[in-house]
């Protein structure tokens, strides 16, 4: 990297300072949750935020579209929502001064830079897939024509992991396109007392913008430029096979607990992922423990236990850990 590299580097590096500080005037804790959805944004990642209802969710992502200046849409998925209601809709529209009439394409929710879809696991899977495409592809197809989404576009699903009776889990494939998997815990004592002030009393909290749209897509660039080792490559990459039981690197333990292992994807998001984790902190180049710091995010979906790790009370994220430690 040249020189100019290294100063934007450091701009991100302090940027990104400014953005915790600024976040934290709305929201109390969750700062590993907020490196994470920014690592995903800046990586042109997608996420999945898996957390109990009332953990702030969604002003989360509120804050973080004010503080970068980026358009906002919150859809609540529900089990009538039709494909349509995400992508938008055409309508015949008259032309007074002629009398004629045409299709006009009105655009639905997903045209926007930040899209919250919440409870995502609550609608059928032909609706699901319909968001999921516009993720791949970052376009929306609708009677033959094609509109292209706005950058940067960055999906946040959420699921609630209680009540799961009348859901539709979203199937291996379709978790695979989320970059990151995070799971939002309760706060402390000390930070639910905080929180239960500030949300009590009449002040508002008011957001200075910190990042632009356009700063946000050269920043996108910037970390794919980012330089990598062969070690941590090949450290990721062995991470990533070991969790296939039927490789010959696998643990038993992998081969006793893991029905289906991580694919190719994985490494390239971890690899990705600690670039931009490596950027934010003002370094040239990622290390192996920026590798290990994603890992659990990265993996956690993408690792499916057998029946042995249920009757042995096994989770994905103890395995990881355990592999983390022994690889």
């Amino acid at each position: 990297m040249g020189n100019s590299d290294l100063e934007r580097l450091e701009a991100l590096h302090k940027s990104f300072a400014v953005l915790k500080s600024e976040i934290g005037k709305a929201i109390i804790g969750q700062h590993q949750i907020i490196e994470q959805l920014f690592i995903a944004m800046l990586a042109q990642g997608h996420a999945l935020l898996v957390g109990v209802p009332g953990l702030a969710k969604t002003l989360l992502i509120k804050s973080l579209a004010e503080i970068m200046d980026l358009k906002f849409n919150r859809i609540q998925f529900t089990p009538d929502l039709m494909p349509s209601d995400i992508t938008g809709t055409e309508i015949i529209e008259e032309d007074h001064s002629t009398g004629k009439r045409a299709f006009r394409f009105v655009h639905g929710p997903v045209f926007s830079n930040i899209v919250l879809a919440d409870e995502i696991n609550r609608t059928p899977p032909k609706t699901q897939a319909a968001l999921l495409e516009a993720m791949q592809e970052h376009r929306v197809t609708a009677s033959g024509q094609t509109y292209t989404l706005d950058e940067p576009f960055f999906v946040l699903a959420t699921q609630n992991p209680i009540e799961q009776e009348g859901t539709y889990p979203l199937p291996e494939a379709q978790l695979d396109r989320f970059m990151l998997n995070l799971k939002v815990e309760y706060p402390s004592i000390e930070e639910e007392k905080k929180i239960v002030q500030s949300t009590t009393s009449a002040v508002e909290v008011k957001l200075n913008k910190v990042l632009s749209r356009d700063e946000i897509r050269a920043y996108q660039q910037l970390v794919r430029q980012v330089p990598v080792a062969d070690n941590v490559v090949s450290f990721a990459v062995d991470l990533v096979t070991r969790t296939r039981p039927d490789g010959g690197s696998a643990p038993d333990y992998i081969k006793k607990w893991v029905a289906w292992g991580a694919g190719p994807r994985a490494s390239q998001y971890l690899v990705l992922g600690a670039k931009t984790l490596a950027a934010l902190k003002g370094n040239p180049t990622p290390s192996i423990d920026d590798v290990k710091t994603i890992a659990l995010p990265v993996l956690r979906h993408r690792v499916l236990t057998n029946f042995n790790a249920e009757a042995d009370g096994v989770s994905t994220d103890e395995i990881i850990t355990r592999l983390l430690e022994t690889v």
